[in-house]
């Protein structure tokens, strides 16, 4: 199993999705809990879910940036989606977990409350975000809304979760994966 994911995440590395891969994938995503709301990503997105572990903080980052993990000799810097949503803060606990995501070819974790489903959102289900007033605050990384039998699911753009500044960080972790192989 290890060896799969490994030449997944080797995959997703070098940039070489087949569009079978693509194909299968199509309409899927990948559904976690944050606070009272479910948010979706695209499943072509995710490399892997793992438990929560150790992680290694960094100075002088935005709080929701809790530092970096190494995950079988690559540094991947994690993002506590509950902060970076502006959510109150939570007590991690055993359902705790870390969504290892490509984005922009570089893997940045993801730290949910507890993982949904996997569910398939046809694109006639998918509206756009309603603008509500001046705070656009979801809206910044909410591409849509999935509708998914009686519930919604907010859909996430990964390339937007995080801003400019915290990309830095991201890409110094990425610089350091690449001086070690």
């Amino acid at each position: 199993m290890e060896e799969r994911t490994n030449e997944k995440i080797k995959r997703i590395d070098e940039d070489q999705n087949t569009s079978d891969d693509m194909d299968t994938q199509k309409g899927k995503y990948m559904t976690f809990k944050s606070g009272n709301e479910y948010f979706g990503l695209e499943i072509q997105y995710i490399i892997e879910i793992i438990q929560l572990q150790a992680i290694t903080a960094i100075p002088e980052t935005e709080d929701y940036i809790k530092g970096l993990i190494n995950l079988r000799g690559k540094v991947i810097p994690v993002v506590d989606v509950r902060l970076r949503f502006k959510q109150e803060p939570f007590e991690y606990d055993d359902r705790t977990c870390i969504i290892v995501i490509s984005m922009k070819s570089m893997l940045i974790g993801l730290i949910v409350e507890k993982i949904a489903e996997v569910v398939e959102i046809r694109e006639e289900n998918i509206l756009p975000p309603p603008i509500i007033g001046r705070d656009k605050g979801h809206n910044k990384y909410v591409y849509g809304i999935g509708k998914v039998g009686d519930s919604v699911k907010l859909l996430l753009d990964p390339d937007k979760l995080l801003n400019d500044e915290d990309l830095s960080v991201v890409e110094q972790a990425n610089e350091m994966n690449n001086e070690e192989e």
